[in-house]
């Protein structure tokens, strides 16, 4: 993937080898245990959820946004590392590719942050842990990523290459979209009032769509920068196929159970990632009206 040397956005909040962390609770699982058996295989598929686990679980069960408090330590200086500038650029590739879309329909692109953290952070949302992969919170418009995840995607994914995360980061800021546009609200609103293997389809045709919306990112940053080099769609679409939840089941559970379903096949992630590739067009992304996923 080519980016050296491009824009780097300014809304990369930097809170790696912070002390302030959250607070207790969370998931059982500490912030440094990616990796370690099949419960957090299944942990890390949960990555492309979109929002954190702690507000899904706070909206399905009709309460508020979780509140936490905010550390009020100061932030030390943006790390100036190779993997800092490549998600500050990849951020950058988002924010002018929607803002073009935006500008299209007469409408302003608000940017999301992106936070980078370790082990664990606060969040708008409850408190964010690398074991949940990386997520969106709506409340405060914030990607959060554990850097070391990108690491735990070649590792036990085989799913590497640099525009690989790059689609990732893509896939978040995609949820962000949704977010801007209401689609969110309007699937988790349904989803109240929906039965389990309802409210899974429901999340299943958000997380497709997000897939479909990162296409549609590469497809216009490419045009623009010239960002795509040989094996990167490959890659993209590998890491896409290695998350599937029929894929991270076989391999955490050795069977796969379809009403469970949060986030799609291998071969629904991949074709709704390249339908949006294809077309470069939010039009192409109504996974809500589509016949067959």
């Amino acid at each position: 993937m080519r980016w050296d040397g491009d824009r780097e956005s300014s809304n990369v909040e930097d809170r790696r080898g912070d002390s302030g962390g959250g607070g207790g609770g969370g998931f059982g699982i500490g912030g440094r245990s990616i990796g370690i058996g099949t419960i957090v295989i299944a942990l890390v598929g949960s990555y492309f959820l979109g929002v954190s686990p702690a507000t899904i679980l706070s909206l399905l069960s009709g309460g508020g946004a979780p509140q936490v408090q905010q550390s009020s330590q100061p932030r030390a200086a943006p790390a100036d590392d190779r993997e800092s500038k490549f998600v500050r650029t990849t951020l950058a590739y988002t924010e002018d590719a929607w803002t073009q879309i935006f500008t299209e329909q007469n409408a302003q692109y608000q940017p999301a942050k992106l936070v980078l953290f370790d082990g664990r952070t606060n969040t708008s949302c409850g408190v964010g842990q690398s074991a949940t992969g990386p997520f969106y919170c709506p409340a405060d418009a914030s990607v959060y990523i554990d850097l070391d995840f990108f690491r735990t995607m070649q590792q036990r994914f085989n799913a590497g290459g640099e525009f690989a995360q790059a689609y990732v980061i893509a896939h978040e800021v995609g949820h962000h979209v949704q977010n801007l546009l209401g689609i969110s609200d309007k699937v988790h609103a349904a989803q109240q009032n929906a039965s389990e293997k309802q409210g899974n389809i429901l999340s299943v045709k958000l997380e497709l769509q997000a897939d479909c919306f990162a296409g549609v990112w590469a497809k216009r940053t490419d045009q623009h920068a010239k960002i795509l080099e040989q094996g990167d769609v490959e890659a993209a679409l590998n890491a896409a196929s290695a998350i599937g939840d029929d894929a991270l089941q076989k391999q955490s559970r050795g069977v796969v159970v379809p009403d469970s379903f949060t986030h799609g096949t291998s071969a629904q992630r991949v074709r709704w990632f390249e339908r949006g590739l294809e077309s470069g067009e939010v039009a192409s992304c109504n996974t809500f009206d589509a016949k067959n996923l």
